[in-house]
C-alpha cells in the first residue's frame, strides 16, 4: 500500500460487497483528469518496489477491472445541499 499512497495518493474509500458478487474488494482513487491518471500510473509502475508489490498480492487477485467515471454535477448539487 505505501508504493501506491506514494503514486496514486491518498484513497478515497475502501469497500466490499455486502450484496451481489462476493469477496469484492474495490478501492476508489480520485485523479484531477485523466493526464492525471495516466501521470500517477505511469509513476506507480516504474517505482522501484512496484514489483515486489505485485508479487505479494497477485495470488489475492482472481480478477480486475479499472473503470474511469465522473461526477454529474447537475445532480451532485443536491448531494452537497
Amino acid at each position: 500500500m505505501p508504493v501506491l499512497i506514494e503514486t496514486l495518493g491518498t484513497p478515497l474509500g475502501f469497500y466490499t460487497t455486502l450484496v451481489g458478487k462476493q469477496n469484492q474488494f474495490v478501492h476508489f482513487w480520485g485523479y484531477d483528469s485523466l493526464e492525471d491518471y495516466e501521470k500517477r500510473c505511469a509513476a506507480r509502475d516504474a517505482h522501484p518496489d512496484f514489483p515486489e508489490y505485485l508479487r505479494a498480492s497477485g495470488h489475492l487477485i482472481v480478477s480486475q477491472e479499472t473503470s474511469l467515471i465522473r461526477g454529474i454535477e447537475s445532480l451532485n448539487r443536491w448531494v452537497a445541499s
